[in-house]
């Protein structure tokens, strides 16, 4: 069974990193105190690693960064949960691509090792990073990702401000130019907000809501906690 819990973001304003979501975190590892970590998304791995560790630690459960490479494969191969950190999607994913890491992180997920990724960790959770926010700023083999969902995510979602002068597209502008070439439900997931899937079941939760986007019909508000399995 497929267990996933993907966060919108790591740190919400005013509070530390994970705290919002913490709590969540801990009740979905269970008896688990040992997790894998992916810190490919930043460049400085060792300092973001160092992180992580720290506030795991608080929560008694041990923390080791994967690398890109032999070691990093043999890691996750036998990891009994993984952490996928946020940062740029496209530097995460070319990363997981060059490494071999890819396909052994999809095959343990895929054969229910508990996922937990925020907002680029949650990003490659989709089938593909066609819905990023982040730039290119370097190019992957391709932009399939891990298809762990049969949805696309868009973490960070942001809502058009009132009385906004922004010239520029919106999130929503976006994610409807997504639809103008693609047949793939969308979860335009706010801060504070987090999917957790099990199995056949798919549930939003958090402090914020979600909005739902499909080709050819208006967008869907979606509040937690709400059963989200049509999706699916």
């Amino acid at each position: 069974m497929t267990r996933l819990l993907l966060l919108s973001n790591s740190t919400n304003f005013g509070a530390g990193y994970l705290d919002h979501a913490m709590g969540a975190i801990i009740e979905f590892l269970g008896g688990v105190r040992g997790i894998a970590f992916v810190p490919f998304a930043l460049q400085d791995q060792a300092r973001y690693a160092a992180k992580a560790r720290a506030r795991f630690a608080n929560e008694g459960v041990a923390l080791e960064a994967a690398t890109p490479d032999a070691e990093g494969r043999s890691l996750l191969a036998s990891a009994e949960a993984v952490f996928v950190g946020g940062g740029n999607t496209f530097r995460l994913l070319a990363a997981l691509q060059r490494s071999g890491l890819l396909p052994v992180l999809r095959a343990r997920a895929q054969a229910g090792m508990p996922y937990l990724g925020a907002s680029a960790g949650t990003n490659i959770a989709a089938p593909t990073l066609k819905t990023t926010n982040d730039m290119p700023i370097v190019e992957p083999a391709s932009f399939d990702a891990l298809g762990l969902v049969p949805f696309q995510i868009n973490p960070h979602y942001l809502d058009q401000a009132p009385g906004s002068t922004h010239m520029g597209e919106t999130r929503e502008t976006r994610i409807r130019e997504f639809h103008e070439e693609n047949d793939v439900p969308v979860v335009g997931l706010r801060e504070g907000a987090m999917l957790r899937v099990l199995g056949d079941s798919v549930e939003l939760r958090g402090r914020a809501g979600a909005r739902i986007f499909r080709r050819g019909r208006e967008p869907v508000e979606v509040a937690p906690v709400a059963e989200l399995r049509e999706l699916l």
